[in-house]
């Protein structure tokens, strides 16, 4: 069983790209792909976020960063440049996460192909920071690591 990412910086994987100046209401995206280069199909992928550096940015579950990933049937089509990239979808898209917390342990994925052995996922994480977020949050700074799990 093999789950991988996308080749790191390129368009298949911008989540290494960092984000700043962000201010209540913005939006950041990063696509990335999500590969099932095993032989085997999967039962399920999850998602592990955490916060490598931390601050109120990923601990305040209501007006720190909000997730959400929403799939695409083909390659997502990139817009802007490093680190302002946006993100449009020219085929059918699907909501593989719902909007929530930026950090969660095993957070289960929807409309996954890639459960199935060689199927690439073509996924866009959208990072928002709540209309409420107030100026406490102002040069807050946070790490988020990604991991995806797939169960057999």
């Amino acid at each position: 069983m093999v789950i991988q990412l996308g080749a790191t910086g390129a368009s298949t994987n911008r989540l290494n790209v960092n984000a700043s100046g962000i201010g209540p209401g913005d939006t950041v995206q990063r696509s990335v792909d999500l590969i099932n280069s095993g032989t085997m199909n999967l039962s399920t992928i999850t998602l592990t976020t955490t916060a490598t550096t931390s601050s109120l940015l990923d601990t305040d579950l209501t007006n720190g960063l909000q997730m959400a990933i929403d799939g695409c049937s083909v390659p997502w089509t990139e817009s802007g440049t490093s680190p302002n990239f946006t993100y449009s979808c020219s085929g059918s898209s699907s909501i593989v996460l719902a909007s929530r917390a930026v950090v969660g342990s095993g957070l289960a994925l929807s409309s996954l192909g890639a459960v199935t052995a060689g199927v690439t996922d073509h996924l866009r994480v959208s990072l928002t920071l709540p209309t409420a977020a107030g100026n406490s949050f102002q040069n807050q700074s946070s790490t988020i690591q990604y991991a995806f799990t797939g169960v057999h």
